[in-house]
């Protein structure tokens, strides 16, 4: 090619990369004013990763997916964070037993505080992707939203509960991580999303508690990355975590050997897993565009901790989102 087309080739390459700069900034500038209103940005606790977490979902769900997709799902793991830092960190037992009733009954009555504001926050969250399904496809899914987030705020209730983190008693390594890959929270961000995907969820039953394989693999593999890089801090912490749970039934082994066993668990379900999202006819099916949504959420764990925990670091990140997002390229033709 000559090189005058060489360099309106680079132009448009360049012109096209700063558009979606444009839209990433508007998005992420959005999603910051949102967190700010819903008081998510300003609770005095926990991790304020919403940058972090748009980041993330717009490198693994990038252009050309809808905007309301990056959006919501954004939302959704900004008061998933928030959320479980209370649930860790913040709360008393009594304060996370009535936020845990509260949200089953779907009803604020006798929340304040902190636990108030992530009940508006997370009923403004469902409301608005009730209606955007509703506006799309006819349908009301505030039954099956309402129990998912249920189940997940649930699952965050047990990791507190007295008999686990008070009482001495210690779960097997199969009731760990059966409530574990619930408390990671990954359905609960793909599944309502997948509504809003063309074609969507709209012509499935999807009930809490019974999920496809591929659900159910996309929900363990994030919850064993998470285990093999928080198992320190979690020791600190007093947590129980799947890599220390094999080492406690498994005496002579080090964390080596712990670590080694869990990452081979990743790998047989990840070949697992991709064989569901890829491959067609099996006897499970969901449409194709929520089978991919499942594998971009599960990669924007492998973001996080594939070799560390970077989400939970505050400035491991910042280079890659600056890039990304705020930097214009510099390209210089020859």
């Amino acid at each position: 090619m000559s090189t005058l087309l060489n360099e309106k080739l680079l132009q448009l390459a360049v012109a096209d990369y700063e558009f979606r700069q444009s839209i990433y900034r508007k998005e992420l500038e959005e999603v910051i004013r949102w967190s700010k209103n819903k008081g998510m940005s300003d609770m005095g606790f926990g991790r304020d990763k919403t940058t972090y977490c748009y980041f993330a979902i717009a490198s693994s769900i990038p252009l050309p997916y809808d905007s309301e997709v990056r959006m919501i799902i954004t939302k959704s793991a900004v008061v998933i964070t928030v959320a479980d830092d209370f649930y860790d960190t913040e709360a008393s037992f009594d304060e996370l037993a009535t936020l845990t009733k509260a949200i089953a009954r779907w009803d604020a009555e006798g929340l304040s505080g902190h636990s108030k504001t992530i009940f508006n926050a997370l009923n403004d969250l469902v409301s608005e992707f009730v209606a955007k399904v509703r506006h799309q496809h006819g349908i009301d899914v505030t039954c099956v939203l309402q129990q998912i987030w249920y189940e997940t705020f649930n699952s965050w209730f047990v990791e507190a509960e007295a008999k686990w983190s008070m009482g001495g008693f210690v779960p097997s390594m199969e009731e760990y991580l059966g409530n574990g890959a619930v408390s990671i929270a990954l359905h609960t961000i793909v599944l309502p999303a997948s509504y809003l995907l063309n074609p969507s969820l709209a012509d499935y039953k999807i009930r809490a508690g019974e999920y496809q394989t591929v659900t159910k693999l996309a929900m363990l593999i994030p919850r064993l990355l998470n285990d093999i890089q928080s198992y320190q801090k979690e020791e600190q912490e007093g947590k129980l975590n799947y890599v220390l749970l094999y080492m406690r039934e498994n005496p002579g082994t080090d964390i080596q050997d712990s670590t080694a066993y869990v990452r081979e668990i990743i790998y047989k379900n990840w070949g697992e897993f991709l064989q569901h999202v890829l491959m067609d006819g099996l006897a499970e099916e969901l449409p194709k565009s929520c089978k991919f949504l499942h594998l971009s959420c599960v990669k924007v764990f492998q973001m996080f901790f594939h070799s560390s925990n970077r989400y939970d670091s505050n400035t491991d990140m910042l280079q890659d989102i600056q890039k990304a997002i705020y930097i214009p390229l510099n390209i210089r033709s020859n």
